[in-house]
């Protein structure tokens, strides 16, 4: 039996954050929707994954730190199983199994991850892999999915080369600014180590803390500001968690669409689909009876830092950021020109790196500190988000055209949701996952998704229509004190966001009925005015390494 290799300090962490609650394994499925051999599947399935040495590996917890080892039981039909949905077989039925996989543990006497062929799915097949945190992040998964697949129905078994330049997530800041402070984390997690202490005293001076982030000082102090967030806005979005997990996804929306939409707005894909999530919110709450009046709901976004040329490496190596999504704003080019605004500012952030530390440092610690400091740090958000691009042509699976491909992200310690948004083959889709307790319809969230993105492509249309032309302006940076509702970024023809402004402001030009999207009836109920965002607070670049 091979010795394996010691695990990695980051992979410690995430290993034994596993709670009952919330599983740390990371699910997808992959649809196959005409005739499919089966064994032809499996077979694809088990070479190209046993590829990898971490996929024959369990890990072994001794008196040192865990290890990876050969199973020396490895039985391959332990770990591909078939299966059969109930009923329908439809979507319904593969979402409700999506589910309760994702609440169902891995097996830690054997390697930690698990597919399931799921026979006569929509007269095709659909596969559910699950796969624990430790094995890899989401960037390094995505790779070993595509490696899985071919680019035509005849290939031999080699897989598809992923580049790096295609994989980057697309939050990503730029390398050239991460690089030295990467390579000083990969020497040694001394540094944030050392740091730790500081930070849980900063954490309980927060004056010393800001006093020494206005001057740019050190990690200690950049740490401390992520425990001393305040609380996301308190939301039924938060609040004790069942287990019990719920599933649902998107109708797919053309790629090109949203580049070009995002292009007449002035918005990357990215602000596109982070302010149409956050108006999916906003109307879920609406519908709910709840005030979105100055709502905020916070996300972590896991920051992809392997450097170039890694991308193929397993393991876990991104930070996080957080990301305040503006849902109170009811106005779609207001909450779009927001989004951007906050996303151009975290460009400039050292957040991920800290955080990366952060997690690299906790794996060589006491799990007593990991919790500590993770239960701070989580408690301040609602959700758990991911956005990664992935190829933009057809891919095969056993001979098979794959249709679909959608994973869920892991929730960590009490956040109960994890927003997925995936592009494949110039399609874009959002996923989501949900506790029970909080969102026992995720499907609710999801139907606003669409029409939220058809409000402003509805926009772009009437400007186009009229012959204007859609400003590009950043919006205006919120006030100390404002007084009135916060500038917008544009000022093409809007349709009213209440039915009572919509008697008194003139009826705009009619748009032709192929043109015309679709859109909610409970859009036309939101009476919240959007009230200013919190503006995040500038901080100085870092001068200590992290």
């Amino acid at each position: 039996m091979s010795e394996g290799a010691r695990m990695a300090p980051v992979d410690i962490t995430w290993l034994r954050m596993d709670r009952p609650k919330n599983r740390m394994i990371i699910v997808g499925v992959i649809v196959l929707r005409e005739p499919v051999d089966v064994e032809r599947v499996e077979r694809t399935l088990a070479a190209r994954l046993l590829a990898y040495d971490r996929f024959r590996q369990q890990v072994e917890n001794g008196t040192s730190a865990p290890r990876w080892r050969d199973d020396p039981h490895f039985d391959i039909e332990r770990h591909i199983r078939r299966a059969r949905l109930p009923g329908a077989a439809g979507k319904e039925e593969l979402q409700r199994f999506v589910a309760e996989l994702a609440t169902r543990p891995l097996d830690t006497a054997h390697p930690l991850w698990q597919i399931h062929v799921v026979e006569r799915y929509e007269e095709g097949v659909a596969v559910v892999l699950r796969i624990h945190h430790a094995i890899g992040d989401g960037a390094a998964l995505m790779h070993v999915l595509l490696g899985l697949t071919d680019d035509a129905p005849n290939a031999p078994l080699h897989g598809v080369e992923f580049a790096d330049g295609e994989r980057r997530d697309l939050y990503s800041p730029p390398w050239e600014m991460l690089a030295p402070l990467i390579e000083s984390i990969e020497s040694g997690a001394r540094t944030v180590t050392g740091a730790l202490g500081g930070a849980l005293a900063l954490a309980r001076r927060p004056g010393r803390a800001l006093g020494l982030l206005s001057g740019g000082v050190n990690v200690a102090a950049e740490l401390a500001y992520l425990l001393l967030m305040p609380m996301d806005s308190p939301t039924r979005l938060k609040g004790a968690l069942s287990g019990d997990k719920r599933v649902a996804w998107s109708p797919t929306i053309p790629l090109p669409e949203v580049k070009a939409i995002g292009h007449a707005l002035g918005s990357t894909v990215n602000d596109m689909l982070l302010a149409s999530f956050a108006g999916a919110i906003n109307g879920y709450l609406t519908e709910k009876g709840d005030s979105t009046r100055g709502v905020e709901v916070r996300a972590l976004v896991p920051i992809d830092l392997r450097p170039p040329g890694r991308a193929q490496e397993l393991g876990n190596h991104f930070g996080i950021i957080a990301v305040e999504l503006p849902v109170g704003i009811a106005d779609p080019l207001a909450r779009l020109a927001e989004v951007r605004r906050r996303m151009r500012a975290l460009k400039k952030s050292y957040e991920p790196i800290v955080t990366l530390g952060l997690l690299e440092a906790l794996g060589l610690g006491p799990k007593l500190l990991q919790d500590r400091l993770f239960d701070l740090l989580l408690s301040r958000a609602s959700a758990v988000m991911t956005n990664v691009p992935g190829p933009q042509k057809p891919l095969y699976l056993g001979g098979a055209e794959i249709d679909q491909i959608m994973f869920w992200v892991p929730q960590s310690g009490e956040i109960g949701m994890g927003v997925s948004l995936l592009s494949f083959n110039n399609r874009v889709q959002l996923g989501l996952i949900t506790d029970a307790a909080l969102t026992p319809d995720p499907d609710e969230i999801v139907k606003y998704f669409q029409p939220e993105f058809e409000q402003l492509l509805y926009h772009v249309l009437m400007d186009e229509w009229s012959g204007k032309t859609v400003s590009a302006a950043p919006a205006e940076k919120p006030k100390a004190k404002p007084t009135s509702k916060p500038k917008r970024a544009a000022k093409p023809r809007k349709r009213p966001a209440s039915t009572k402004d919509a008697k008194a402001e003139a009826a705009p030009p009619p748009v032709p009925a192929a043109k015309r999207p679709r859109e909610p009836a409970a859009a036309a109920r939101r009476q919240d005015q959007p009230a200013p965002a919190r503006p995040r607070r500038r901080r100085a670049p870092l001068r200590g390494s992290a």
